[in-house]
C-alpha cells in the first residue's frame, strides 16, 4: 500500500493541488444496488464490483506479510485460532482502507490509464455505498482484532489504517514528494501486527521485519513511478520521478534496494533465522542490487523499471516465505 510528481527538466515544481473529495464533491447518493437491478446487473456482477474495490492485489500482498510476521514470531509454535483471527481481522481492516482510497482518489483515477475503469470512477458504485461498505469492513475487522488478539495489534492496525487513509491518501500523496515514505509506514504495519500478535511486544525481530517491508516498498513503487511517469504527471500527483526526474529516482531505487537487502540479512545476525534463509536472501538480494546498478545506465528506463518492479514482487514473496519457515530450518 503512494505517489508523487516531479518536473524532469529541473524547473521549479509545479502542481495543481486537488482538494480532498469531502471538500471537492458532494456525496453521491446513488444506490448502486438499485441502479444495478434497474440495469439488469446480476448479483455476481455486483459482488465482483465491490470485491474489486478492495484492490485484491494490494489486499492479499499485505495479508501475506501479516501472516509471515506471525510465523516469524511463532517459530514453529502456531496457535491456529490466533493466526486465523489475525489474518482475517487484518485483511478486513486493510480492505476497508483500500475501499476508502478508491473514494479519495476518484479525481486522480480518472486520468490514470490503469485506474480509470474503477467502479467508483465510472459510477457503477456510488460514493455513499462505497463508504458504507468500507465502514462495515472496518468494524468487523477491528472487532475481531479487539476480541481475539491483543491491544498492540489493535493499536498497530488502527495506526496503519489512519496513516494510509488520512496522512497518505488525503494529504501527503497529493501535496508532498514524501508521500511514498508515509504510505510505506502503513504498508509495513501488517507484518508488525502479525509479529506482535504472537509476542505482545516490540523486540528486535519486530523492528527488523517492519524495516524490511518499509524499505522494500520504496524501490517497488519508485519503479512504477518511472514507467508510469507520464500518467502521474497528467494526474498532478507529485511522485518523485515527475518532481526530481528519472535519473534521481533511479539512484534512490538503488539506495533503498541496498537498504532492504541489508535489513533482511540482519535477522540471522540476531539469531532469528539460520543459514538456509541467509543463503537464499543473500543470493537473491545480490542480484536485485546488481539489477539496480544496471538501471543507472539503462538505455530504456521504463523497460528497466518494469523489470525492477517484477523482481521486487519476487523478493517480497521469497522474503515472506523464508521468514515463515526460516526459524525452523537450519
Amino acid at each position: 500500500m503512494i505517489g508523487y510528481v516531479r518536473q524532469p527538466d529541473g524547473n521549479p515544481f509545479r502542481m495543481t493541488v486537488r482538494a480532498p473529495f469531502f471538500v471537492r464533491n458532494r456525496v453521491d447518493g446513488t444506490d448502486g444496488a438499485l441502479a444495478g437491478r434497474a440495469n439488469g446487473t446480476s448479483v455476481r456482477d455486483t459482488v465482483t464490483r465491490y470485491y474489486s474495490l478492495t484492490k485484491p492485489g494490494v489486499l492479499y500482498g499485505n495479508a501475506l506479510t501479516a501472516a509471515a510476521g506471525f510465523l516469524l514470531a511463532a517459530r514453529g509454535q502456531v496457535d491456529l485460532f490466533l493466526f486465523a483471527a489475525l489474518c482475517v481481522g487484518t485483511t478486513l481492516v486493510i480492505a476497508s482502507a483500500t475501499v476508502l482510497n478508491n473514494v479519495l482518489d476518484r479525481d486522480i483515477d480518472t486520468v490514470m490509464e490503469r485506474t480509470k475503469k474503477r467502479a467508483t470512477v465510472t459510477g457503477r458504485i456510488g460514493v455513499r455505498n462505497a463508504v458504507i461498505f468500507s465502514t462495515v469492513l472496518f468494524v468487523l475487522g477491528m472487532a475481531m482484532l479487539v476480541a481475539w488478539t491483543n491491544w498492540l495489534v489493535v493499536v498497530v492496525g488502527l495506526g496503519g489504517f489512519l496513516v494510509y487513509v488520512v496522512l497518505y491518501g488525503m494529504l501527503s500523496k497529493r501535496l508532498s514528494i514524501h508521500g511514498t515514505l508515509v504510505g510505506s509506514v502503513s504498508g509495513a504495519a501488517p507484518i508488525l501486527a502479525g509479529y506482535v500478535a504472537v509476542t505482545g511486544d516490540i523486540d528486535v525481530g519486530a523492528v527488523l521485519a517492519f524495516l524490511a517491508v518499509f524499505l522494500w516498498q520504496m524501490p517497488e513503487f519508485y519503479s512504477i513511478a518511472i514507467y508510469r511517469h507520464d500518467e502521474y504527471a497528467r494526474a498532478g500527483v507529485p511522485v518523485i520521478s515527475v518532481v526530481r526526474g528519472i535519473p534521481n529516482t533511479t539512484v534512490q531505487i538503488l539506495v533503498y534496494t541496498i537498504g532492504f537487502v541489508v535489513s533482511t540479512l540482519l535477522l540471522p545476525v540476531f539469531g532469528y533465522v539460520g543459514y538456509v534463509y541467509t543463503a537464499m536472501m543473500g543470493v537473491l538480494g545480490a542480484y536485485w542490487i546488481w539489477l539496480g546498478i544496471v538501471g543507472l545506465r539503462a538505455a530504456d528506463p521504463a523497460a528497466w523499471a518494469r523489470r525492477m518492479f517484477r523482481y521486487s514482487l519476487v523478493m517480497i514473496l521469497v522474503y515472506c516465505l523464508m521468514i515463515s519457515v526460516g526459524p525452523v530450518l537450519p
